[in-house]
């Protein structure tokens, strides 16, 4: 019971930020098991729950939080909000410029636009609080739309996107067309398409009317399109996840850092190609019989095959990790969390100056990291870096990456406390070599709200 927010409450006392971000994917595709789904689903085919529960997903977003985020001011056309309209064929934006006003809203929402709110965990608590969890599961940044149709309208053209789609009715009804990629190169492709025709998309594969508690997903290049009933309005948030995050975008930063070690390392990638190469290598001479073509190539082959070894393949996975660190939304904190970390130490002005300023940590404070997925090491050029999303924003890359430079004798100490999470260890266990290191790091990463302490530091 108690809807979403009862459900986030509930996974508040996981101890385990993983289980609780699996525990939440387990609710999202319910009641189809996790293990089925990715077998049978992701990345490969739609799917489509039926659940009869109009308040299966009761308390994420609705039409009123809509109308709060608007009533709040910080809602602008085309940062934050789109007005669109599809009619005949033909796909139109309605955007003015500056802040979204309830009245210049709603009056187009009257005449038949489609309202698409971006990042709504910018505007409710509630969706950045969901996506904050599941951004764990998926080890790739989790995203959102909403998009509130009035009945008997389309808001956009038919397409297809380049994320996995989890489409969750809210309010009211939408009947939905799902098409199969039309060819092999559109399969999981890397980009979204631009507008489709329905000259150009033959029949659909799925087609439904999803009701509020219904979920629908899809795949990247699934072609899709949603249109409203005459009899009721729409409200739906697309979550959203695996952006860019395929073997061939882990190559593309591989590859490169491969070659520039093996140039570095190994003189046969130095050596120069032959003097006469142009004269039988090359389009105009791909059909001549010469032996020469045939030892250039495997020369070729050899060389890319040689490349695995000196492919930097941890390194690239940090790099990739400190990216998905920087997409992240920042945790949000418990009543206990906050009481136990930096966000709720009491520091304050009182009878004429400051009081309860001193973070005095001990050798037998007890702490543990304030969640698994906040932060990563990195080894990179200038030294061992630490990144955390402790002090991200709810919107989109709007703070540089965060990150602290660590002394490279704390490593073991960051990848202690990595191990030992959920479990609290006291500060005197600390890998460091000395009681000063041990507190001084303890203290460093409590600041940054990275760590949380078993009992609150000062009793209030």
């Amino acid at each position: 019971g108690g809807g979403v927010v009862g459900l986030l409450r509930r996974l508040g006392r996981v101890e385990d930020s993983r289980q609780r971000a699996a525990e939440l994917f387990r609710w999202l595709v319910a009641p189809v098991a996790p293990g089925e789904f990715l077998g049978r689903h992701w990345e490969r085919a739609p799917l489509l729950v039926r659940r009869g529960d109009p308040g299966y997903y009761a308390g994420l977003f609705s039409t009123a939080d809509f109308d709060a985020a608007l009533r709040g001011g910080e809602v602008h056309f085309g940062t934050h909000l789109d007005v669109t309209s599809y009619a005949e064929g033909v796909r139109e934006t309605h955007n003015p410029s500056g802040r979204a006003l309830p009245a210049v809203v709603w009056d187009f929402y009257q005449n038949g636009c489609s309202l698409r709110l971006l990042s709504p965990q910018a505007f409710s608590p509630t969706v950045w609080h969901f996506l904050s969890i599941l951004q764990e599961h998926f080890g790739s940044m989790a995203g959102a739309n909403t998009y509130l149709t009035p009945p008997g309208t389309q808001g956009f053209a038919p397409h297809y996107d380049d994320i996995e789609a989890f489409v969750l009715q809210l309010e009211g009804k939408k009947h939905w067309r799902v098409y199969s990629p039309r060819t092999d190169a559109e399969v999981l492709p890397q980009f979204s398409s631009a507008n489709l025709t329905q000259a150009e998309l033959g029949e659909p594969m799925l087609e439904t009317v999803l009701e509020a508690g219904d979920l629908l997903y899809f795949p990247r290049g699934f072609i899709h399109q949603g249109d409203c009933l005459p009899d009721a309005h729409s409200l739906h948030i697309t979550v959203s996840s695996y952006q860019r995050n395929s073997w061939g975008d882990f190559l593309e930063k591989l590859l490169p850092a491969a070659l520039q070690m093996a140039l570095e390392e190994d003189v046969e990638y130095r050596q120069g190609l032959p003097m006469d190469y142009l004269g039988y290598m090359g389009v105009t001479n791909s059909d001549a019989v010469d032996a020469r073509r045939t030892a250039f190539m495997g020369k070729v082959q050899s060389l890319i095959k040689k490349l695995v070894n000196y492919a930097p393949i941890d390194a690239a996975v940090d790099q990739r990790a400190k990216s998905f660190l920087h997409d992240c939304l920042p945790p949000v904190l418990t009543q206990s969390e906050k009481a136990q970390s930096m966000y709720g130490f009491p520091a304050r002005w009182q009878d004429g100056g400051p009081c309860d300023v001193d973070i005095l940590i001990t050798k037998d404070t007890q702490v543990r990291l304030l969640r698994h997925g906040i932060i990563r090491l990195c080894n990179e050029e200038a030294g061992v870096m630490l990144y955390y999303t402790t002090e991200n924003s709810r919107v989109y890359h709007k703070e540089e990456p965060k990150f602290l430079e660590i002394d490279p004798e704390y490593t073991d100490s960051i990848e202690f406390l990595l191990s030992s999470y959920p479990n609290h260890v006291s500060v005197d266990t600390l890998p460091c070599e000395t009681l000063e290191d041990k507190i001084s790091l303890a203290t460093l990463l409590f600041e940054k709200g990275i760590l949380t302490t078993k009992k609150p530091l000062v009793q209030v």
